[in-house]
């Protein structure tokens, strides 16, 4: 194994000093740290959330397969305050978490001989993709296929862990918030992504309303609730206020891109439209909060380097919006390059520094892949 890969030295010891400081400090358990309920004004939801929050990305996605049961445990094991979920359906209907439609290379479906023939090419969101897609699959084929390392490569170690989980279906995910909920005394909460929704309803496979029906009846469709929603595209988040009144979050791309709803429609706007004031504004009359893209807080330059940091948070903000960018990773190919150490691409960097950083910026929490990590900077943040 790389050295200062998942399983190195620094790894463990990063691991151990986040379990251990969780229980120390109450990171992530009942209390929440002093100026959190001040600084949001006091919610009894969303903004009373540890400050800053931090959200694993996929659950603990640097130690295990992404979107496993195994990597939302670990995750919450570790004390994050917050588990990202991303929704695909299956052919009946069925929401399933995934990061993509096309299960590929996070799955062993190419192992299935009776599935050789689901192989195929599609376009989704005007890109070309060959392999198979969950709306192919009802949920008790998906079901026969095993979870697996979407980045080997660089997560080496994580593929030990590759066929011990299934494809977990999201009302499974909330079954178990429930169970964990009750055994820890406090909600477990969840950060839920509508994935390509335009491209789904187009197939007649529309997110929304399925979600809708799961959130009421689990009880996460309030206000209050434990549960973020989120999503590329803002008409998928303006269709869940009219549905429930979860929180929502708009998610950002880079600066040049057009969220493909906005494609669909005609509508020339592009996420640097969307970040400047009027466009916050518009966001904030259905959503709470946005998902930056971290380089719109803090841009980098052509070596990777991070230069000035922008007005995002100060106008976001003023909006009354909260501020969840993504993502931070342990690995140097991941860092700016101000916070790579040594030569080698997969093994770690200095991340706390890189958290510092963002941090810095006043944004209210932050998705990564290393919920540990993220912890104890945000504790040190905290002083």
């Amino acid at each position: 194994m790389t050295q200062g890969s998942d399983g190195s030295p620094a790894r463990r010891t990063v691991l151990g000093a986040a379990v251990l400081g969780t229980a120390a400090l109450g990171v992530g358990a009942t209390a929440t740290p002093s100026g959190a309920a001040e600084r949001h004004g006091g919610h009894g939801g969303y903004k009373d959330l540890p400050y800053p929050t931090v959200i694993a990305h996929r659950g603990a996605s640097g130690y295990r397969p992404e979107h496993t049961l195994g990597s939302y445990q670990l995750a919450l094991d570790m004390g994050a305050h917050v588990i990202e979920q991303d929704l695909v359906p299956t052919k009946d209907g069925h929401l399933v978490c995934r990061h993509e439609n096309d299960i590929t290379g996070t799955t062993d479906v190419a192992n299935h001989p009776e599935f050789a023939a689901r192989k195929t090419t599609k376009s989704v969101d005007g890109v070309s993709l060959t392999g198979w897609f969950t709306e192919d699959f009802t949920l008790a084929e998906l079901k026969t296929l095993r979870a697996k390392e979407r980045i080997p490569a660089v997560r080496q170690e994580n593929t030990l862990y590759d066929g011990r989980w299934a494809v977990p279906a999201f009302e499974e995910v909330l079954r178990w918030a429930e169970t964990e909920g009750r055994r820890r005394g406090r909600p477990v909460w969840l950060h839920v992504e509508t994935k390509h929704p335009t491209y789904f309803r187009g197939i007649g496979l529309g997110l929304e309303e399925r979600l809708a029906k799961l959130l009421r009846r689990y009880g996460r469709d309030r206000r209050n609730s434990p549960v973020f929603l989120q999503s590329f595209e803002p008409s998928s988040m303006q269709r869940m206020a009219k549905l429930v009144d979860s929180p929502r979050v708009v998610l950002f791309d880079a600066a040049n891109t057009r969220p493909w709803d906005f494609v669909t429609a005609g509508d020339p706007r592009t996420v640097a439209d969307l970040v400047k004031p009027e466009g916050l504004k518009w966001i904030a009359s259905f959503a709470q909060g946005i998902g930056p893209w971290v380089d719109l807080i803090i841009p980098r330059d052509a070596n990777g380097k991070l230069t000035k940091t922008t007005t995002l948070v100060r106008d976001a903000h003023a909006k009354g919006l909260i501020l969840h960018p993504y993502t931070m990773r342990n690995e140097n190919s991941f860092l700016p390059a101000d916070f790579r150490r040594g030569t080698d691409p997969n093994a770690y960097g200095d991340a706390f520094g890189a958290f510092k950083v963002y941090f810095e910026t006043g944004i209210d929490g932050i998705f990564t892949d290393n919920a540990d990590t993220g912890l104890l900077a945000a504790a040190d943040f905290r002083g």
